[in-house]
């Protein structure tokens, strides 16, 4: 004799029913009713998504050995519910059974630093493999997603050194670079300094050239009989004088020579001479 039995269907399931050990409905999500004994529930079958993640190690075509993190998002199809539950023991295990054949038949071929460029592409391989496959017993494969890619900590650490390695050239190329463009700017600057200083001597020279001239012709003009030559034994005396002042007032000098005797324009500048001489002594 059966008896009715009441069953609650969680949101986004449904109960398969078998009556005497054979399939015989499906019960939608709320309150299901089972005749027992002849009906039993024979499982629930969940339409939420779920998530495998997938732990493969294998070796790239460098001989680089690493481990990936491949996480599949999967989901029951409606319309295939009974291939779903019928078809397959266990599904995670199928999945990670695929997943294990497409990554280590695409590793292989690719080198370590272009694993890491390939993400998306190993990704997609997965996918479209697993969607083949699946589809046939009942599970669409939403997205598969490398989320880690870990090779040895010796690799790692090496790779960080070669980086290291590369960017510390790139500084030291630019400091050099940086260094050039200071030693060729203050030589440009040097070079503009003793220009401008040139034409500042020049131009101090033609002042004291224009100005001993023009005392000249004012003092030939100014006082009768006296000629050019009478003009220049003055300013050398003149000059003579400061000269003779000068190195006297210097604190490391001892000696001054100051000759005497009358020799004219010559005797002076013989003077100016020996005082130059004391001077550099």
């Amino acid at each position: 004799m059966c008896i009715p039995c009441c069953i609650c269907v969680s949101t986004s399931e449904v109960v398969m029913v078998e009556r005497l050990g054979k399939f015989d409905r499906i019960l939608p999500a709320g309150l299901g009713i089972v005749c027992c004994p002849c009906e039993q529930n024979a499982g629930a079958v969940s339409f939420r998504v779920q998530q495998l993640d997938v732990r493969v190690e294998t070796k790239t075509k460098d001989n680089v050995f690493l481990q990936t993190v491949v996480s599949v998002q999967y989901q029951v199809i409606r319309e295939k519910v009974y291939q779903a539950f019928y078809s397959l023991t266990n599904p995670q295990q199928q999945i990670t059974s695929h997943v294990y054949d497409v990554m280590r038949s695409q590793l292989p071929t690719l080198e370590l630093d272009a694993v890491f460029e390939a993400k998306e592409e190993l990704a997609i391989a997965v996918k479209s493999a697993l969607q083949e496959i699946m589809s046939e017993y009942g599970y669409q494969i939403l997205q598969a997603l490398i989320t880690d890619i870990d090779p040895d900590i010796r690799v790692k650490q090496a790779m960080n050194e070669i980086n290291s390695a590369k960017r510390l050239k790139f500084a030291v190329a630019e400091q050099a670079e940086g260094r050039k463009i200071l030693q060729v700017k203050s030589a440009e600057a040097e070079a503009e300094a003793k220009y401008l200083s040139g034409v500042g001597v020049a131009k101090q020279r033609k002042a004291i050239v224009d100005g001993l001239r023009t005392s000249i012709v004012d003092f030939s003009d100014g006082v009768k009989g006296a000629s050019s030559k009478d003009v220049m034994d003055l300013l050398l005396l003149t000059q003579y004088f400061d000269c003779i002042k000068e190195v006297g007032s210097a604190k490391n000098c001892k000696t001054t020579f100051v000759p005497s005797g009358n020799g004219g324009g010559a005797g002076i500048r013989n003077s100016l001479l020996i005082a130059d001489s004391a001077k550099l002594s």
